[in-house]
């Protein structure tokens, strides 16, 4: 159990980091200098390497993503070796920031720790995205960064900087492991706060920065080992469902929904049929399906405010929810108590700083929710019955695609895995997907800090780390931030992935915000444009044909439907071009029709 949690800083000025012991006291500044040369250990930097490896692979480290570098040498000869003898896989990427992200989906995907290796220098900082977005998520990340040895470092030798606690607050853990001593108990020590093995902290990412002297490379004589086959093992195929024991009828009767936030998983739709409640769950919750799932439900929260004939008295909150205001505003009500299930520790909120009341076993959550009236599960899916039938309507009027037509179709015919990328494609699947019977694939998103950074690469993380197909929704802003993610070297890998990208030539979410309102009202138009929108006349089918990709272009939901229904088998880009000129009307036109239309079954 780790005992404490300290931040050392040393007087020679670079050596300053986040520094985890395990029962032993805090140790003095002294004793963080690092030895001089000829008081180092004397292990050789190959050997300290295959202990390393060796370590990680012990702990659960089945994939290892390597950037090429010159002084991550020692780390690189070490994974080859492991690699030829089976026991770990390696993935190249040529960009660190793409190997960050690839490493993040190989750990979202087979549930492990995933490691990256890089060299020194900018090489590290390019991690910082990928790292951030672990940390909020409670991805088990280990950075492993090679350094200059010490006698090197605040020389100006090239490459060399501060890289010991380089990503602050943002990894449960980092060591620096001197050249020549072994990185063992840091490896172990690393890989339990990575998986969440001690008590009080969530998983998350890690670094271990292993410094490395002269020679960087095997010695005379040696080779690699006997090529051996590594047994891989498929993960389950089939998404997750659970079933609760029917709410004891002592309980309560209280209007309550349940809300299921990212990462809510499926206990928060087993409750919400074992309570008799309406369930509200976002795309990446993994919970949306079941009799209780309601569709647009975050236009149908007016219809249950405090003046209505049915309020909601309370709410239970599964996962974190990320995606709509009407959602935040139901949360931020101080006439609505709220709770929160949280059996074990996470990473996206700091105690003390959200309202829900945090209980950590279902029997609690239950005493708290209650069981729902008998008409009050029925109000609510006769209101989201009638909403989806005015969004399909709205929708079914428009022959070109849109948003949430995409995200409709894209959602109802995924299979194996989804992976939804940030800003209006979310967004499009929360509003029109239509929760099914049950769960047709694993859903993935990046929500722990809702980036656009890496989507492509995380998405191929996940392909490879699930062995089934994949399919990745994502904007055209949000593809283009990562067009480097497609680049595969030859012999790598290569996914089942079929990206889908909506392309209408610019942010369009930001029509969707307030900076829409403001370009309307003609005081900024070329402003909102230019600086929010970012409009471009990039040549995706190009840039497939560069990356060496299948392509084809759509512009119709017809269309769409027919490249869906195509087999995957490797790599496809689906570009859907669409107009982002009418989206906002559409939205306001999508509003308007399910506030008539469940009024017109509410009453009001």
């Amino acid at each position: 159990m780790i005992e404490q949690r300290w931040r050392v800083g040393v007087a020679s000025g670079w050596q300053t980091g986040l520094v985890t012991s395990l029962n032993e006291p805090a140790p003095d500044a002294s004793d963080l200098h690092p030895a001089k040369p000829s008081e180092a250990g004397s292990l050789t930097s190959i050997a300290a390497a295959r202990i390393a490896v060796g370590a990680l692979i012990d702990g659960g480290v089945e994939y290892v993503v390597v950037s090429p570098g010159s002084r991550s040498a020692p780390m690189a000869y070490a994974l080859a070796e492991a690699s030829a003898e089976g026991r770990v896989e390696l993935l190249v990427r040529i960009d660190e920031r793409s190997a960050g992200f690839t490493a993040l989906g190989l750990a979202l995907s087979t549930g492990s720790p995933a490691a990256v290796l890089t060299t020194s220098g900018t090489a590290v900082g390019n991690l910082m995205p990928a790292v951030m977005e672990a940390n909020h998520a409670a991805v088990p990340l280990v950075v492993l960064s090679a350094d200059r040895p010490e006698e090197l470092l605040g020389t100006g030798a090239n490459q060399t900087t501060i890289q010991l606690d380089l990503f602050g607050e943002h990894v449960r853990f980092a060591a620096d492991v001197p050249a020549g001593s072994s990185p063992l108990r840091a490896v172990e020590t690393a890989l339990s706060a990575a998986t969440g093995a001690f008590s009080e902290l969530a998983p998350g990412p890690v670094q271990l920065n292993l410094s490395f002297r002269d020679p960087l490379v095997p010695g005379a004589g040696e080779q690699l080992p006997t090529a051996a086959d590594r047994q891989k093992f498929r993960i389950a195929t089939e998404p997750l469902t659970m079933d609760l024991p029917p709410a004891a009828a002592s309980l309560e009767e209280r209007r309550t929904v349940v809300l299921a936030g990212h990462d809510a998983g499926p206990v928060a739709e087993a409750f919400a049929r074992a309570h008799g409640l309406p369930l509200l769950a976002e795309p990446s919750s993994n919970a949306r399906f079941g009799p209780n799932a309601v569709g647009p439900y975050r236009l149908l929260l007016e219809h249950f405010g405090p003046d209505s004939a049915q309020p909601i008295e309370r709410v239970v909150l599964f996962g974190r929810p990320t995606l709509s205001r009407p959602v935040a505003s139901l949360l931020a009500r101080a006439d609505v108590p709220s709770a929160l299930y949280q059996p074990v520790p996470v990473a996206w909120y700091e105690a003390g700083r959200r309202t829900e009341l945090p209980l950590e076993s279902l029997a609690d959550l239950a005493e708290f929710a209650g069981r729902g009236p008998s008409d009050w599960l029925d109000t609510w899916l006769l209101a989201g019955s009638a909403a989806q039938h005015a969004l399909d309507g709205i929708l079914g009027g428009e022959p070109a695609a849109t948003g949430p037509a995409v995200g409709a179709q894209v959602w109802s015919t995924a299979r194996g895995q989804l992976v939804l990328g940030s800003s209006n494609g979310i967004r499009d699947v929360d509003l029109a997907g239509l929760p099914a019977a049950g769960p047709a694939a694993t859903i993935y998103a990046n929500r722990g800090l809702a980036g656009i950074d890496g989507t492509i690469s995380t998405a191929t993380g996940i392909a490879l780390g699930g062995r089934q197909e994949t399919t990745l929704l994502l904007g055209d802003v949000t593809f283009l931030h990562d067009a480097g993610g497609l680049l595969l070297g030859p012999g790598e890998a290569v996914p089942d992935l079929r990206i889908v990208v909506l392309n209408d030539a610019g942010g369009a979410i930001f029509d969707l915000l307030e900076h829409g309102a403001v370009r309307d009202a003609g005081g900024y138009p070329d402003a909102v444009e230019r600086l929010f929108s970012t409009p471009h006349t990039v040549d995706i089918a190009a840039i497939a044909a560069a990356y060496g990709v299948g392509h084809c272009s759509v512009s119709t939901t017809a269309g769409l439907a027919e490249a869906l229904a195509a087999p995957i088998n490797g790599r496809t880009i689906v570009e859907v071009r669409a107009d982002r000129a009418g989206l906002r009307d559409l939205h306001a036109r999508i509003r308007s029709a399910i506030s008539a239309a469940v009024t017109g079954v509410l009453g009001g």
